[in-house]
């Protein structure tokens, strides 16, 4: 494999599952069950139960649409469970940012660290905007957040969308140090690419062909070079395993076996992301494989009919779906976000037939954001 340049260069990596908070649960894709609606009953359990499996993180989705609060729920999730991180989807923009940070820092003190934050940078609910108002937007507001993490005094601010003037930073401090909680962005315009480099710590990739993930890495690590920096990468994609691949292949053709395709398409352009380059390059790694669906071997792309973002799958047996991970791991991805459908059933699946066999680590711990004892004005520091 070519050599890139990462943050994490140990080959552990970071297992996550998914809570459907944005009503993207099935049985059937595109068939929508009463039972696997996103109630906080449903989604709560999903946590509780990759948080017992040992997966290390697990991703809360935000959207407009029924269904769970991101940060809301994750702060009600966090006293419910032992040893799971929350990767909270927050959208850039919803939350006056001083505010902002003071909402995750008490979110972060609740989870005792156990706390990432997905930076989402599309358009807010009922209003459109420029790619460029949104990621300068995005930028500034992420530059904010680091400096009253980061700031021990007042914080005058004075930038293009937000101007303040902050007596006092203590609201802010979270419970994670050197840096606070870990930030991850998925993107590929240049614009996003370009915010991530200079300052995510992990990129998100949707699946692709193993070649192209490997031209974006290449081209995300330069990028990232130029600010003096390194990222680590992530992949999201669904997962179909089963004790064989005859199962596994059935099992896909199952969840699809009652889409209306019409339908399908109504459930994609719902969401607040139907639109963007990462969609559209999904889109067509689809068409590409034409009525196969198969993107390559064991990366079946059937969940993209009915589903905007990520749209494929590693499908087969235990030992294949291993060896597709392994493959992904040479590459230098360190976190992966797994999900399948019904995401209860797959994420146990998943942990019976795979987790255990994969060397895991956290990387909020690994790059020491969550550390023993922390000194904050929530903790132990001298009350002002």
């Amino acid at each position: 494999m070519t050599e890139i340049a990462i943050r994490t260069r140990r080959p552990s990596v970071e297992v996550a599952w998914f809570s459907a908070l944005c009503s993207d649960d099935y049985e059937f894709l595109g068939i929508p069950d009463g039972n696997l609606r996103s109630s906080y009953e449903h989604c709560g359990a999903i946590v509780r139960e990759a948080d017992a499996l040992g997966f290390q993180n697990i991703l809360l989705p935000s959207g407009w649409i029924a269904g769970q609060d991101a940060l809301s729920f994750a702060a009600a999730l966090s006293p419910q469970t032992q040893q799971i991180n929350q990767l909270v989807a927050l959208r850039m923009g919803e939350v006056w940012p001083p505010m902002l940070a003071r909402a995750i820092s008490t979110v972060d003190h609740i989870a005792q660290g156990r706390l990432c934050i997905n930076i989402i940078s599309s358009d807010l609910p009922g209003r459109r905007e420029s790619n460029e108002d949104r990621y300068a937007r995005s930028s500034e507001i992420i530059q904010i957040l680091q400096r009253l993490w980061a700031c021990d005094g007042p914080l005058e601010w004075e930038g293009r969308f937000y101007s303040f003037s902050l007596p006092t930073c203590e609201p802010a401090k979270p419970f994670q140090q050197n840096g606070g909680p870990l930030l991850y962005f998925g993107g590929i315009s240049p614009l996003a690419q370009e915010l991530c480099a200079k300052h995510c710590d992990v990129f998100l990739m949707w699946p692709e062909t193993e070649d192209q993930f490997l031209a974006t890495m290449k081209g995300m690590s330069e990028q990232a070079a130029t600010f003096d920096r390194t990222i680590d990468f992530g992949l999201r994609i669904h997962v179909i395993v089963r004790e064989t691949e005859k199962e596994a292949r059935e099992a896909a053709d199952r969840l699809i076996s009652r889409l209306d395709l019409q339908k399908g398409l109504e459930i994609r352009n719902r969401s607040q992301d139907s639109r963007s380059a990462g969609v559209l390059r999904q889109d067509e790694l689809r068409s590409r494989a034409g009525g196969s669906l198969w993107l390559e071997p064991e990366l079946w792309s059937g969940i993209g009919l009915a589903r905007s973002g990520c749209g494929s799958a590693i499908v087969g047996s235990p030992d294949q779906v291993l060896q597709k991970i392994q493959r992904y791991i040479d590459m230098g991805i360190r976190a992966f976000i797994f999900s399948g459908y019904p995401h209860l059933e797959e994420c146990r699946l998943f942990a019976q037939h795979v987790l255990p066999k994969l060397s895991t680590c956290r990387l909020n711990e690994t790059q020491q954001r969550r550390v023993p004892d922390p000194v904050t004005p929530l903790t132990t520091a001298p009350r002002s």
